[in-house]
């Protein structure tokens, strides 16, 4: 069995300002750092094998603030980053709206508008990083600390494989809120929980969500 926990990054600029980030680099806002420190310090007992970071820089610094209470660097893994999203990068809801006035904000992550990452692309990745993790860490636990709009994505795809892209999306992922998920040997996975922010409650911090 494979233990992972996912890891969404900690506030960043953009999140305090309500663009929209993609791929785009943006870096972690002072409550982004606070909460990350948390994150680091209620993960601090846990058991860690490996932890993986998107290569973005809010994720990397995310993953700092965990790795330091463990004996492990954190390695960049780009099939982790956050779903790239083109034109709809940079901007707010607002700004979006205008520019394309049809885009539905449920479907921001598959809305098909040219140079946005494909629903395929997604899904090859996700497909991609769940049988790396179950070749390579069996009885192992893994930290991957990635990015609301891919980790929401990779637990559809935890559920129903190729055809999470026609199920709405259930998931809100706050800012370093923690996800576990198991995957046996056969496949089968389990969700324990999802988002889970309680180290932030304890210095009266809040998990700033970003919908996706």
């Amino acid at each position: 069995m494979v233990t992972l926990y996912l890891i969404r990054h900690g506030q960043s600029e953009a999140n305090s300002k309500g663009i929209i980030q993609g791929h785009a680099e943006f870096p972690l806002s002072e409550l982004g750092k606070k909460q990350a420190s948390l994150a680091g310090k209620w993960m601090a007992d846990i058991q860690i094998d490996a932890i993986y970071t998107s290569d973005l820089q809010r994720a990397k610094a995310t993953a700092e603030s965990i790795a330091q209470f463990h004996p492990l660097k954190a390695s960049e893994w780009k099939m982790i980053r956050e779903v790239g999203l083109g034109p709809l990068e940079g901007k707010t809801r607002k700004e979006m709206g205008v520019e394309f006035p049809d885009l539905q904000r449920d479907a921001l992550l598959t809305s098909g508008i040219e140079g946005t990452e494909t629903v395929e692309a997604i899904t090859e990745r996700c497909k991609y990083v769940i049988n790396q993790l179950s070749s390579a860490y069996q009885e192992k636990t893994v930290a991957l600390v990635s990015h609301g709009g891919f980790i929401s994505i990779l637990l559809m795809y935890i559920i129903a494989g190729d055809h999470w892209a026609t199920l709405k999306r259930p998931f809100v992922i706050g800012n370093t809120g923690i996800t576990k998920v198991t995957i046996d040997e056969d496949g089968s996975t389990k969700l324990h929980y999802t988002n889970r922010t309680n180290h932030l409650e304890y210095d009266g911090l809040q998990s700033s969500t970003v919908l996706y």
